[in-house]
């Protein structure tokens, strides 16, 4: 018997999971691999008693990952995600990246409408820091601050907020970038433990009145040479329309070979 069923644990998933990410041809961004997957409902494929594949799914309707182990037909199963099977109800669409090529055939098979919706990078050019920039660790008694900093600038939940730059901080990930008492940037060099550990994700947030100053090349240049000194390779992301963070990113050195495509139906 077939039957997809909703999965009270992801811990089952651990070998499909890491299946998965051998499939992928270039490292998977982190926000969407360590936030927003975790995060989403996970359903099982079984055949009889035999789970031989997995879904997850967003509080939008949209597929995340799609498996299903060789020797089973992943078009089938595919299908029947689509066909409104009792406690899922309707797909609304998916996020996939161009460096999962299985599951993004799948969407291209089945999707009508696709769009970029982000830009994946990885460093092809290392340049060195600038020695005038300088970067500090953040520490617990600024956490405060760099929440309200980035809510200024970037508009995010401040309760959000807070739990992310804690556990940055706890990390010892997060850095930010101060003149004269005044703070001008934050930024992450984000490390992973599980699957791609050999990557740490790199990003920043620059002040308003501090963009287009060359000040976010500056600190990506910074969190590269970080990430380097602790034997991880940089990569990094931004949204599809976001031209100012697209330059800024590649005159760090990086360059963009992969997209996150949104699919709807």
């Amino acid at each position: 018997m077939f039957r997809i069923e909703k999965l009270e644990s992801i811990e089952v998933l651990h070998e499909m999971k890491q299946a998965y990410m051998d499939l992928t041809t270039a490292p998977l961004d982190g926000m969407w691999l360590t936030g927003f997957v975790p995060m989403a409902t996970h359903y099982g494929f079984y055949d009889g008693d035999l789970l031989i594949g997995y879904c997850c799914i967003n509080d939008e309707g949209c597929l995340l990952q799609v498996y299903v182990t060789p020797g089973h037909a992943a078009e089938d199963w595919f299908e029947a995600l689509l066909s409104e099977p009792a406690g899922i109800g309707k797909i609304n669409g998916a996020f996939v990246s161009t460096a999962e090529p299985q599951y993004l055939s799948l969407c291209f098979d089945r999707f009508k409408i696709f769009a970029v919706n982000a830009r994946m990078y990885q460093l092809a050019e290392r340049k060195a820091a600038d020695p005038s920039l300088e970067l500090s660790e953040v520490n617990e008694a600024q956490l405060e601050e760099m929440v309200l900093f980035a809510h200024q600038a970037i508009g995010a939940p401040t309760e959000w907020l807070a739990g992310y730059f804690g556990h940055l901080i706890s990390r010892a990930e997060l850095y930010a970038c101060w003149k004269d008492g005044r703070l001008l940037a934050t930024g992450e060099c984000r490390g992973y433990d599980a699957y791609q550990m050999e990557y740490a994700d790199v990003g920043m947030i620059v002040a308003e009145a501090e963009r287009g100053k060359g000040l976010a090349t500056k600190m990506l240049k910074g969190l590269v040479a970080i990430a380097e000194s602790r034997g991880l390779k940089p990569i990094c992301s931004t949204e599809a329309g976001n031209t100012g963070a697209q330059k800024a990113i590649s005159r760090a050195g990086f360059a963009s070979h992969n997209r996150i495509i949104k699919f709807t139906r």
